[in-house]
């Protein structure tokens, strides 16, 4: 074994601001980095040797301690000194154990820069197909409630004052409409993750015959990137997927405060089961639903995540660097975290909410909900608009005044006949309103809905498929490399 000279650097700094830089070193810190860190070593060794880069018998020495690690579940490493952080004191543990003429050819054309910027593409692309099933799933989960309560007939609120008459599955379509527009917006940000970084090296790739796209390949990415700054320099596709994430977690938040509003004993629209509600320890009379003010929360945490990775990111040199590739990547994780955990939240708050039909005819009848109905009822009857507008809105006046729910007392004008202030039935009057996108026409909504939900399933399913077909491909890779030299000896 060699003994090299320390290089330019022959000293780490110190231990405080070790701490400062690299964190505190726990072993599920350790874990989560390196079982990414080995996936991409393990395909590195492959596209190395086949090159002839790297010679087998070092390739299979590497591809089975590497291995091994991850089997004892990365243990040999932990408690060691990680001075320059974990990468580089894994590295040294692989010289130590193999030498360096085996351990210190793993870097071979390659840096730490193309290494971190695919390891971070491989982590967002791991989180983003589970958060997107899990958003899909949330979906589902409105679209059936929406089902569920279709005639369920309730006021809809505009500036908080009941407004016209709608169906609670009618106001649940729309959420998941919505829903689905975001869940689109991820998986087209999402969609950028599928080029690796691998090969551009530090900054300018290299003059080593490698093979990026087979690395590329046997980490699941579609291909490998073609230009070496853009490579190592971007995280673009971080910001814009976190972005897309948080307006997902925005519409979460208002559904929840719609939710909240509805749950008190004022509004007394929805109740919830006794496991999605808390108690107070000071009030024995309390059912809060406070975990909608977590959904609420979050969203405002992931607003502020984007901002300071946007911030982070601004104005730094389009390069490698600390403030992109690291510090911005850091912070983006608790915005992304926090809506996963609002849709989770949400899946099961959505599927236990249930309305109170009765609570909501009343309110809707004692809320005039009718009124424009009225209103067009004289329109057609050849009464301009806004001459019926006036009307109605006095016979909703005296109506107040005297204590009354209905519009009994309409002033219709001369020739008009009587039939014209005829108040409907709130679910007939409903039902008619199907023009424009009304809760008459739900199907129409429930249909678009199901339409993307099944498009960006469409879009996940096969994609799941090839990074799972990717991962198998890299370990029987692996095994039959691994298997040849033992056949051979």
């Amino acid at each position: 074994m060699t003994t090299n000279p320390p290089g330019r650097i022959a000293s780490g700094v110190g231990a405080r601001t070790r701490r400062l830089v690299y964190g505190t070193l726990t072993s599920d810190v350790l874990r989560d980095e390196l079982s990414v860190t080995t996936r991409i070593d393990l395909a590195h060794v492959v596209m190395l040797t086949e090159r002839g880069l790297l010679e087998r018998e070092r390739a299979v020495a590497l591809l089975r301690l590497v291995t091994d690690l991850g089997r004892q579940d990365y243990a040999p490493l932990w408690g060691l000194p990680a001075p320059r952080g974990v990468y580089l004191m894994y590295e040294q543990y692989l010289m130590r154990s193999l030498g360096e003429e085996t351990g210190g050819r793993l870097h071979t054309g390659r840096s730490r820069n193309d290494l971190k910027a695919t390891a971070t593409a491989l982590r967002l692309s791991d989180w983003a197909m589970e958060f997107l099933s899990d958003a899909m799933r949330l979906q589902a989960v409105l679209l059936a409630r929406a089902r569920a309560h279709r005639d369920v007939v309730m006021p809809v609120h505009t500036h908080f004052q009941a407004a016209m008459p709608i169906t609670y599955g009618h106001y649940l379509s729309g959420v998941a409409l919505a829903l689905g527009r975001d869940i689109t917006a991820v998986r087209q940000a999402a969609d950028g993750l599928s080029v690796c970084p691998m090969g551009a090296g530090a900054i300018a790739g290299t003059d080593l015959a490698i093979d990026p796209g087979r690395v590329a390949q046997l980490l699941g990415f579609d291909r490998a990137s073609v230009h070496s700054i853009d490579a190592v320099a971007s995280r673009d596709v971080l910001l814009r997927l976190l972005g897309a994430v948080v307006g997902l977690g925005i519409t979460l938040s208002r559904l929840a405060t719609d939710l909240q509003l509805w749950s008190t004993a004022e509004f007394g629209f929805i109740t919830f089961p006794d496991r999605l509600v808390g108690g107070s320890s000071a009030m024995p009379q309390k059912r809060n639903a406070f975990l909608l003010e977590h959904v609420k929360a979050k969203a405002g945490a992931a607003t502020g995540s984007w901002a300071a990775v946007a911030s982070t990111m601004k104005s730094t040199p389009f390069t490698n660097s600390i403030e992109v590739g690291t510090e911005a990547v850091a912070a983006a994780w608790p915005g992304l975290l926090a809506v996963a955990d609002s849709v989770l939240l949400c899946q099961s708050l959505v599927g236990g909410a249930r309305p109170v039909g009765e609570r909501m005819l009343r309110r809707a009848e004692d809320g005039f909900v009718t009124a424009t109905t009225v209103a067009n009822r004289l329109v057609r009857h050849g009464v301009p608009f806004r001459v019926a507008h006036h009307l109605v809105g006095d016979a909703v006046r005296r109506a107040v005044d005297r204590g009354a729910t209905d519009l009994s007392g309409l002033r219709l004008p001369p020739g008009t006949p009587p039939e014209a202030a005829d108040d409907p039935p709130l679910p007939r009057a409903t039902a008619a309103l199907r023009y424009g996108g009304g809760p008459g026409a739900l199907q129409q909504g429930l249909d678009e809905a199901l339409a993307a939900l099944a498009a960006n399933a469409d879009w996940w399913r096969p994609r799941q498929e090839r990074r799972r077909a990717a991962a198998r491909t890299l370990a029987d890779t692996v095994a039959d490399m691994m298997g040849d030299t033992t056949d051979a000896a």
